[in-house]
């Protein structure tokens, strides 16, 4: 890599720099730890926050952090460190038994091991004094979580561009949430970053993975159905939606109209 030459080219970064400013995500003096699997969409994260840092107006530390599932026994954290110190980054990493929580616990699987994984992130982000998790969420991820909650729950709704969690004090940051996980492709190839193989062994067999493809489907036989879903996540004043289900005051306006004597 050439000595003064970004990184990442200056027109790859522009939907991040329109997240951070959009969603003031940055304030002085923050310390942000990125959620590294050391798949496409957290190394990608990782180059792109190291990149904007040599700029960013709002002085902040960076650093990775990533979680051994102990899916396989040759957890690459070697590797791991190398791609961190390319960019003076500092790796840390713990082991969490997923399988043998999810063993003990039961339910989903995926469920499971997001809430662990979760758990020791900002667990390890409060022990090492970082007030921010950043998350490699991205546009795909988000639609999908919408309409997987609007299928399976009835809920409108997904993650947050950025969630404060109060018990821990942690604030979760999502940078790439206006790339298309098809840009994260081709940005990984272009900039020759090496993801690492998941080894979960649910991987491309989940729930999740069902509501990408039915997506998928949809967007092939309505133009424009993917858009149209990525524009309901946001708040509008065109939305027209039942009032909230009421409780047991509904019982009481049962008993207000038929307590009413009948004019004649």
């Amino acid at each position: 890599m050439a000595k003064n030459k970004s990184f990442v080219p200056a027109e790859d970064l522009s939907k991040l720099w329109r997240a951070l400013i959009e969603f003031d995500m940055l304030q002085p003096g923050d310390r942000i730890l990125v959620g590294l699997s050391g798949g496409k969409d957290s190394m990608l994260l990782t180059a792109m926050l190291a990149e904007i840092k040599k700029y960013s107006p709002i002085p902040f530390e960076l650093a990775c952090y990533t979680v051994n599932g102990m899916f396989a026994p040759d957890f690459p954290k070697a590797e791991l460190e190398e791609f961190c110190a390319r960019f003076g980054l500092t790796h840390y990493s713990d082991d969490v038994n997923v399988m043998e929580a999810h063993a003990k616990k039961g339910g989903s699987p995926c469920f499971t091991c997001a809430y662990f994984r979760r758990a020791a992130t900002n667990r390890r982000a409060k022990e090492l004094g970082f007030n921010k998790v950043a998350l490699a969420h991205h546009n795909d991820d988000a639609v999908e979580t919408f309409f997987m909650n609007l299928m399976t729950s009835g809920q409108l709704r997904t993650f947050l561009p950025v969630t404060p969690l109060s018990r821990s004090g942690i604030t979760v940051l999502r940078p790439l949430l206006y790339y298309r996980e098809s840009e994260i492709r081709e940005l990984v190839v272009k900039l020759g970053l090496q993801p690492i193989k998941n080894p979960c062994p649910y991987d491309g067999h989940t729930m999740r993975q069902d509501i990408k493809e039915h997506i998928a489907k949809l967007d092939a036989l309505y133009p424009d159905a993917y858009d149209h879903l990525a524009a309901a996540m946001r708040c509008s004043d065109k939305q027209e939606l039942w009032p909230k289900k009421p409780g047991k005051e509904l019982l009481g306006k049962f008993h207000a109209f038929w307590g009413r004597k009948k004019n004649i």
